[in-house]
């Protein structure tokens, strides 16, 4: 039976879909069976893992055309991947008069949980119904936050929201980690908002950073994780470390 994690965080440009397409790939590469869902319309993890965008069904056709969503997973070198393109934008008001709206992507998804062991959720910045489905299906949060000024406060309102979910429509979702992206050592901000961060989340804060590295931006300009297109980067080897970790945590589950 997979586990379901979506990899949430309302504000743009924290590394979602980064740590979604190399967390898949650093897994797959140590032998599980992966699905990357990509729930947003800008569509970067289903670029990232080298597909053309709007080439086939994808999420939306899933969520608002009844297409079964093993008939439009793709299979890649990479990972298998549920695609999305801007027509998943549709979907933000097609949902809104839905039957049971927030279980729509859970609902489709069921079906093919036994063949995989994970499945991430790839979100949109923002938080409304694409989100709301991803956090309804899923069993956990990964949270990556930017080592900014702002990291805590950008937390806020994602915290409510998991709150507001628990109560009412997933008792059981919690918080994986929350994964510090864009880690510059050299700075005093990043170890700052690190501590800070711990202070306030104790025990979930993964130990694994991962660093401000060139080689992590470039790599989806050619469609591929970066742990493919350099292997020996700081960053792919912290997407590597990222994995074990994230696997010795299931391991911690399994046997409490």
């Amino acid at each position: 039976m997979a586990k379901a994690v979506a990899v949430v965080n309302q504000k743009g440009g924290v590394g979602k879909s980064t740590t979604c397409i190399n967390l898949c790939y650093a897994l797959k590469s140590l032998g599980k069976r992966v699905l990357l869902c990509d729930c947003d319309p800008q569509g970067n993890s289903t670029s990232g893992m080298g597909l053309e965008k709007g080439a086939g069904p994808g999420t939306y056709d899933v969520l608002m055309n009844g297409v079964m969503a093993n008939a439009a997973i793709v299979s890649t070198k990479y990972g298998d991947v549920l695609p999305a393109n801007r027509d998943l934008s549709g979907a933000l008001i097609e949902l809104v008069s839905a039957i049971s709206r927030e279980f729509i992507l859970k609902d489709a998804l069921e079906p093919i949980f036994n063949d995989y062991d994970y499945i991430f959720l790839d979100c949109p910045p923002s938080l409304e119904l694409l989100t709301l489905n991803a956090l309804c299906a899923a069993e956990s949060l990964i949270i990556p936050v930017q080592c900014e000024y702002f990291a805590l406060e950008g937390l806020t309102d994602l915290i409510g929201t998991l709150k507001a979910v628990n109560a009412h429509l997933n008792p059981g979702l919690y918080i994986e980690g929350i994964l510090l992206t864009m880690y510059d050592s050299r700075t005093n901000l990043s170890s700052e908002v690190a501590e800070d961060l711990r202070n306030y989340f104790p025990g979930k804060v993964f130990e694994t950073h991962i660093p401000r590295n060139v080689r992590v931006s470039e790599a989806p300009s050619y469609g591929k994780p970066v742990i493919a297109y350099d292997r020996s980067s700081k960053g792919s080897r912290a997407y590597l470390k990222l994995a074990n970790e994230f696997l010795s945590k299931q391991r911690e589950l399994i046997y409490k």
